[in-house]
Parts: structure tokens; C-alpha cells; sequence
């Protein structure tokens, strides 16, 4: 991006926090986009058998939601507040 002080890890909390405010997708699905391993090792295998029913589907769209806001700032659900500098 050409830009200094940028982290992988920025990105991340990022969209985990838009996710969390700014949508209804459920937890799981969120922490399913950020490759997060949820649960103990019992509900991880049961998980892995057809991705937890329809998370694929799911999180295909929260990522379309998040092309969407990032790309054209396209608020998914609730209230966006602009966090403008007054000048």
C-alpha cells in the first residue's frame, strides 16, 4: 500500500471489529474468516465435517459485505457515524 506502520495484524482487528459492529453475522462465522480455531479439539473435529453446515456459505457472504465497505464504504447493517476531523 506504500504506506509505513501498517500491520497484518491491523487488518484483522479491524475487520473483526466491523464485523462485530457493523453486521449480525454470528461469532463462529466471523472467527472462521480470520482462520481462528474455536472450541476444544472435540468441537474442531466435529467442525471440520461440512464446515459447520453453511459457515462456508456465510462467510463467502461477510466477505462480499466487507468488499463492499471497503471498496465503496457501503455500510452492511446498523448506524455509520462519520469520524471526520472538524476543521
Amino acid at each position: 500500500l506504500g504506506r509505513a506502520g501498517l500491520t497484518v495484524h491491523g487488518f484483522r482487528a479491524t475487520f473483526k471489529t466491523w464485523a462485530k459492529d457493523m453486521t449480525n453475522v454470528a461469532p463462529e462465522v466471523v472467527e472462521a474468516a480470520l482462520a481462528h480455531v474455536t472450541g476444544d479439539k472435540t468441537e474442531e473435529s466435529y467442525a471440520r465435517r461440512g464446515e459447520r453446515g453453511d459457515v462456508l456459505e456465510r462467510r463467502r457472504k461477510l466477505m462480499e459485505m466487507w468488499t463492499r465497505y471497503c471498496v465503496a464504504g457501503v455500510p452492511a447493517t446498523g448506524r455509520v457515524i462519520s469520524m471526520r476531523k472538524a476543521g
